[in-house]
Order: structure tokens, then sequence, then C-alpha cells
């Protein structure tokens, strides 16, 4: 186990809460205009899934437990669950859906994520920052309506729905980023 200070955690991170392992699911630094700034944590306890929540003031120090990081690209998934390969070894591993989350519905096929693996077991996943998607149903564009003005919803190709400018018609490919599932820009690929 290794100690940090609570401002360093992020999403992911696997902490050492009472004794027990706890993934973050969300990690928020409050600064507030008066008083001590504070780390907000929301975790999930990996022996029975079990949802903490805990604040620490920003300078406390904090039990990271020691997990090995290690990149995995996503096959398929099933009902038992998500199935990812090691691109060197060929290993196969199958994560199961109350680790992946609501994250499983931005995983595409040969996407590279970096799974966190305690005592061969993955207990967490981090997904690349950002991906591309093709909008599938969009309303349509209303002439002489600015980019600037408000977003209008669209729905990506693997169900998902995003806020999206204007101008972006069914057919577009878009760059969503993963981690609140926002807009970013068009993709050039």
């Amino acid at each position: 186990m290794v100690k940090v200070i609570a401002s360093s955690i992020r999403k992911g991170n696997v902490l050492e809460i009472n004794g027990a392992l706890a993934v973050v699911m969300n990690a928020d630094n409050i600064h507030p205009g008066k008083g001590t700034p504070v780390t907000h944590l929301e975790m999930r306890r990996i022996s029975d899934g079990v949802k903490i929540v805990e604040r620490y003031r920003t300078t406390e120090q904090v039990e990271k437990a020691f997990v090995e990081e290690v990149d995995y690209g996503y096959l398929f998934d099933d009902e038992q669950g998500f199935t990812f390969m090691h691109p060197e070894s060929y290993d196969q591993v199958m994560v199961s859906k109350d680790v992946i989350g609501d994250q499983g519905i931005w995983l595409k096929e040969g996407m590279v994520c970096t799974l966190s693996m305690h005592e061969g077991n993955p207990i967490a996943i981090s997904l690349p920052q950002r991906a591309s998607y093709e909008i599938v149903e969009a309303d349509p564009v209303v002439k002489g309506q600015t980019a600037s003005s408000s977003y209008k919803p669209a729905v990506l190709d693997n169900g998902a729905k995003i806020m999206v400018p204007p101008h972006i018609a069914a057919g577009t490919r878009v760059v969503v980023m993963l981690d609140d599932g926002s807009y970013v820009e068009r993709a050039k690929d």
C-alpha cells in the first residue's frame, strides 16, 4: 500500500478503506470560498459492490492499493460480461458487468482500455479520453440557426444520447468525451 494525498485521487484508482478495497467511481476536488478544500470520493467496494461516499481534506493521506495497470483490447460482450484480449500474449480476460458499470455503452470493438488488475483479477477499467462515433439520428438543421445557439439532442450508433451543435446531421462522425458523454468536435477520420 502507498500513501498519497487525497487531491491526487482520480476515477479508476483503487483505495484501501477500512481494510477493504474500493474503486473510485467519481472524484471531485471542492474549493469553497471559505474553509478548507475537500476531496469528495464516490467509491464501490470490490468485495460486495456497496457504494461508499467519503470526504477528505485535500492534504490528507489516503492508502492507495498496489494495482497492476495493463492495456487490453475490447472484443465483445455477452450475458456473462465483457471480454478483453491482451495485445501481445492474446490472453483473454472476462470482466463482469458491475466492474464496467455504465461505461459499457462507450466500448467499441478493438478499443484499447486500461484494466486495473489486483492479484490477477480485473477490478476497474479506464477508457480512453475520447472516441469517435457516428450520429444515426438528429433533429434536422434549422436554416438561419447559428452555431453559437443551443445544442440539440442526437443518438449515436451505440445508442447513447448526446447534445450536439445545430449544424451536425445524421451520418456525421463526431468525437465524444467519454468521461461525461459530451460532444467535442467533428471526427477527422
